[in-house]
């Protein structure tokens, strides 16, 4: 389940990107508040991982023109390249650290 929630994020980190757009200015232009997706929100301050609602992921797709199956792709690329954060039963909320 880590690894999921994980790769949500990193999602996020990567679509910003191929939009040539910081993660703030990806929630803004998904209509979301500009700290949606900031670093210190994606887990708990007592380092249980917080999920992304359906909503907030939608309107990040739309918003980047990109399909429910080209996330998908992009989600599994990411489970595929991040390292199992519960095989060693070690919480990493710093996403790059973790993606191969």
């Amino acid at each position: 389940m880590q690894k999921m929630n994980l790769a949500m994020w990193c999602s996020m980190d990567y679509l910003a990107k191929k939009m040539k757009l910081s993660c703030s200015g990806l929630a803004v232009r998904g209509g979301l508040n500009a700290t949606t997706f900031n670093k210190s929100k994606r887990a708990s301050k007592y380092g249980q991982p917080r999920w992304l609602s359906m909503e907030t992921i939608f309107k990040i797709l739309k918003s980047s023109h990109t399909s429910v199956m080209e996330y998908a792709a992009i989600l599994q690329m990411l489970m595929d390249s991040i390292d199992d954060p519960d095989a060693n039963g070690v919480q990493n909320t710093s996403h790059d650290k973790n993606i191969k």
